[in-house]
């Protein structure tokens, strides 16, 4: 049995201020976008980009991403509580983003990005659609090293099975109303999960990755390459939520699925219907 190496979540400490793990991935993602789009607008087919509009492009993106991820984990997630709580909505150090959220965020901000450029929305969103998914993954990565968004349980027999000693509380919770969990808590000291952070990691981050930046090494139609991205993002996340634990203040929705699969099938549908319509050349 497997268990969650219990990283430091600081990784550095200078003075009394805290460098943590999951601040360095978001700056890690930020990295990665700049060095591949710099890489792209030089290299890759879609000309005309420059590194200043790389630039301009991260600050924007920054802040759809920030604001969008925050709103929409408030939208979508605890509306009740922060309707209660309007003021600890600010408080975004105590943790609460939503990608879907963010994904929004982002949208608004490639379309103010395109305006303030000449570029229509779809051009820039095929640009910046190959240099997500590392981003997502360093994101993902940060989720396992904090050891949060843990898994379901699984077979205790399974190699790939992990303890979460941060999921205690839950673990004994879910022990108390089934007793055949009650043997494996005794027996580990929690229950076996799925490490579904890494099953995210590897799906939404590396393999996302390979599929939009091989598609985007030749001239594609316009909106080609977003709705790629809509298509396997909403996919690998609808995939890797069968492996996720449900939020406890949620659980699983109507029709037995969870929040992240019921934001991710409109991202499926719209993909599809952009894909149709790119491949007849009616996208702009």
């Amino acid at each position: 049995m497997l268990v969650h190496p219990q990283f430091d979540p600081i990784a550095a400490s200078l003075g009394p201020l805290a460098v943590r793990w999951y601040g360095l991935m978001y700056l890690i993602a930020f990295i990665l976008f700049v060095t591949l789009g710099k890489w792209r607008a030089k290299n890759g087919p879609v000309k005309g980009w420059v590194e200043k509009d790389l630039d301009d492009l991260l600050f924007w993106g920054v802040l759809g991403v920030v604001l969008g991820g925050r709103l929409g984990y408030v939208l979508f997630y605890k509306f009740g509580y922060y309707a209660a709580h309007p003021l600890e909505i600010l408080a975004v150090w105590q943790g609460g983003m939503s990608f879907h959220g963010g994904f929004l965020g982002v949208l608004v901000a490639l379309w103010f990005f395109g305006r303030k450029t000449g570029r229509s929305f779809l051009q820039v969103g095929d640009f910046v659609a190959p240099l997500v998914p590392l981003g997502l993954a360093a994101g993902r990565m940060g989720n396992f090293i904090n050891g949060e968004l843990w898994g379901r349980v699984t077979s205790p027999d399974a190699w790939w099975a992990m303890v979460f000693p941060q999921a205690a509380s839950e673990d004994r919770a879910m022990a108390l109303v089934d007793p055949v969990l009650m043997p494996l808590m005794v027996q580990f000291g929690g229950l076996p999960r799925h490490a579904s952070q890494l099953y995210q990691f590897a799906l939404e981050g590396l393999m996302l990755f390979v599929i939009l930046w091989l598609l985007s090494k030749k001239p594609r139609p316009v909106g080609f390459m977003s709705a790629c991205f809509l298509i396997g993002y909403g996919s690998f996340r609808f995939i890797a939520e069968f492996a996720r634990q449900p939020d406890d203040f949620l659980g699983l929705l109507a029709g037995q699925l969870s929040m992240g699969q019921w934001l991710s099938l409109p991202m499926i549908a719209a993909g599809v219907v952009m894909m149709a319509l790119s491949l007849r050349g009616k996208l702009r």
